[in-house]
């Protein structure tokens, strides 16, 4: 699906932003929380808001890469009697946090928009040493975000500072093997909510077709139940988004690919007492082995699967090195959901 408004500085085509945007236009909420940037611009920076008109929710456009206190508003919230229609935007770990708490706010209605996460940095310092070490991309450039894209790649967006954006985009295999472990937040290794599972709809861009850049391309919704259908509804009522077919899935076994890619996982072979190469391999190997997996490798929902199950295959592994599997049988802390995949 696509913002037909293909609003600027999205990191996407700004489906998340569309929706949020007709809700507060159709009256269906009076408030929006989303995260934003902090005052000083940093893209690496998030802050959230609460978003009471469509030039607030503006301002969380994009994504930020860093863990970001999303329930830092709720105090807020529940002080404000205006506040009575909430739509409530974030990732996995945020929507679990404040659908266990949302009945203490007084409200009369809660949407929850989410989108899909895999890893979050742990700091938005460690965020641009993704770019600058990874990536080799140096602070003269002005990064708006990144993302690690269906053709193995890791596509950076920047914007020259004239509204012209271009993209940078790097084979996973060229990086460096030690950057992975810095650059995730040891919380992530232990999440198995990448589909966003408490959330009425959720948008994300695994289980769609790469169709040129991420600001072109089409995203999935995850359509949960009659508030997600109305939410979406909104969206495409005001013209703010157009809406494609239904998501397919095609190409190789997502099973053997999630397998295999654990298996070469920096972050695992640390963990198993593996070599992990400080370069990664040479750019034209790199990119030779990028169009191969794309060519060959699963597709459409089937890389959304492949992706679910690496994330949630290397993060038992991590829960079991960290806990041990007395304290995982006794304690239970993986869903039966994952537990099904490992098995």
């Amino acid at each position: 699906d696509k913002n037909s408004d293909n609003s600027n500085s999205a990191q996407w085509t700004g489906c998340v932003t569309a929706i949020a945007a007709s809700m507060l236009q159709t009256n269906m909420v009076d408030t929006v929380v989303c995260i934003a940037t902090n005052n000083e611009g940093d893209w690496t920076q998030p802050e959230p808001i609460l978003a009471r008109s469509v030039k607030d929710v503006m301002r969380g456009r994009g994504v930020k890469p860093a863990l970001a206190p999303s329930l830092k508003v709720l105090d807020a919230i529940r002080t404000d009697p205006s506040i009575r229609r909430l739509l409530f935007c974030g990732v996995g770990c945020a929507v679990q946090a404040f659908r266990a708490i949302q009945h203490e706010l007084g409200l009369e209605e809660v949407y929850v928009l989410g989108t899909n996460c895999a890893d979050n940095s742990p700091t938005p310092k460690a965020a641009r040493e993704f770019i600058q070490k990874g990536m080799k991309i140096d602070n003269s450039q002005k990064v708006r975000g990144y993302e690690f894209m269906q053709d193995f790649r890791v596509h950076v967006k920047i914007d020259d500072g004239d509204g012209n954006v271009s993209y940078v985009k790097k084979p996973y295999f060229t990086l460096p093997g030690s950057i992975a472990e810095p650059s995730i937040a040891p919380s992530c290794l232990a999440c198995f909510d990448y589909t966003n599972g408490l959330a009425d709809v959720v948008v994300g861009y695994m289980g769609a077709p790469l169709e040129g850049e991420m600001d072109k391309s089409y995203q999935t919704l995850a359509i949960r139940n009659a508030k997600g259908e109305s939410m979406v509804q909104a969206a495409t009522d005001q013209n703010l988004l157009q809406l494609g077919n239904i998501a397919m899935g095609s190409g190789a076994s997502h099973e053997k690919f999630a397998s295999t890619t654990v298996s070469s996982d920096s972050i695992i072979l640390a963990l198993t007492g593996g070599d992990v190469k400080e370069e990664g391999v040479p750019q034209w190997i790199g990119e030779a082995l990028a169009f191969i997996l794309t060519s060959a490798g699963p597709k459409g929902l089937n890389f959304a699967r492949y992706s679910i199950d690496y994330h949630i295959l290397r993060n038992y592994l991590h829960v079991l090195d960290s806990w041990g599997e007395e304290r995982i049988i006794k304690d239970s802390p993986i869903p039966t959901y994952a537990m099904n995949i490992v098995q």
